[in-house]
């Protein structure tokens, strides 16, 4: 097995102590793990928000962030989020800013698959449309940061955790796409 099949072993203290295949990670006792999220604007101030392949072995079908991933051992992790925009959807990403360096979660799906990672959340921009590798992502829409953080208050369940987990916490979620477009 090759570093590009392993994901980054972590202990409660968020030290890396190890690595495991990426197949054996995931499941009921999921070990602590590094992983990454990002959230990508484009030039009018929305966000792209996707929906997991149902081949996803975690909450398939979900509508989540824009895309998450896990640096594989010895990886610079900016250079995972590019590998994962690409890979997935077919972007590039420019003007990478870490939002939440230490987010954190462990999370239970419906099917009892446990999500149990140190996360840092990333915003991006992207002018790309998106390409979407359908192993990954089965749909993809730009939304208004308004929008969304309506729907994540009205219908939760219908998210990943951690989306909902990191709206809770960033700050472009209060603002409006005018204003986020301003800002790039």
């Amino acid at each position: 097995m090759t570093d590009a099949d392993h994901v980054v072993l972590l202990d409660s203290d968020g030290n890396p102590i190890g690595t495991a295949p990426k197949s054996s990670v995931h499941g009921t006792d999921t070990a602590l793990h590094l992983a990454f999220s990002c959230h990508v604007l484009n030039d009018e101030g929305e966000l792209l928000v996707t929906r997991r392949a149902l081949e996803k072995k975690t909450w398939p079908g979900v509508w989540t962030n824009s895309f998450c991933g896990h640096p594989r051992p010895a990886e610079a992790m900016l250079h995972a989020v590019r590998r994962h925009a690409d890979s997935e959807l077919g972007i590039t990403v420019h003007d990478l800013e870490l939002a939440l360096p230490l987010f954190r979660y462990r999370a239970v799906d419906a099917g009892g698959i446990v999500e149990n990672e140190l996360c840092p959340v990333y915003i991006a921009r992207t002018t790309d449309a998106p390409r979407l590798n359908p192993r990954e992502v089965m749909d993809a829409e730009w939304v208004t940061p308004t929008d969304l953080a309506a729907a994540l208050a009205a219908t939760p369940w219908a998210f990943s955790p951690w989306l909902v987990l990191q709206s809770q916490q960033l700050d472009f979620f209060g603002q409006s796409a005018a204003d986020l477009a301003r800002a790039s």
